[in-house]
């Protein structure tokens, strides 16, 4: 019952960083479209239908890169529960796939429990951050959004890591899971 639910709530983590990662891409070739397209209207071989698409705003998106390293931060930390809970982190077996099994457990249960530690380590370190985004109410340069919303969706996504990635260990140590 336990299992069901931390795999849907990785699956669930995994599905909202996917579509952040869609809007992301396709924000990023919208701007790079309207880009090309104000370059195209200013340097005048567009004439009059350049001047009308930029007078209704077609142009880059202001703040694009801003906004892909806000998402960014919160995509790698939705897609880091699902990783952990598959075991699908990238492994070079090169040395471990000539070992006898039960060395091999212990090597997947001792890196289960570094990559909890870590991952509870970066938690507690990005609510310092957060903590001190709020405090200081920084904004981005350009568009002027709170740095602290970045902070707080990577930290909720960073939050569900390290109890899938506690959860992880936990069973590895119990001997209860493999991956």
């Amino acid at each position: 019952m336990l299992h069901k639910l931390i795999e849907k709530l990785a699956q669930g983590m995994a599905l909202l960083g996917g579509i952040v990662l869609c809007a992301l891409v396709l924000m990023v070739c919208v701007s790079v479209a309207g880009r090309e397209l104000a370059d195209a209207s200013h340097g005048g071989w567009l004439g009059g239908v350049g001047d009308w698409l930029l007078g209704l705003g077609v142009g880059p998106i202001l703040g694009d890169f801003e906004l892909v390293e806000a998402g960014m931060a919160f995509t790698i930390f939705a897609f880091l529960p699902l990783t952990q809970l598959s075991g699908a982190h990238a492994k070079v077996d090169v040395f471990t796939s000539g070992m006898r099994p039960g060395l091999n457990r212990a090597l997947g249960t001792f890196w289960s429990l570094v990559m909890a530690v870590i991952i509870v380590l970066i938690t507690w370190r990005l609510y310092a951050g957060l903590q001190d985004k709020l405090r200081y109410g920084e904004t981005t340069y350009l568009i002027q959004f709170p740095i602290w919303w970045a902070y707080a969706a990577s930290l909720f996504a960073a939050i569900v890591a390290a109890v899938v990635s506690l959860y992880c260990a936990a069973m590895r140590l119990t001997g209860q899971r493999e991956t």
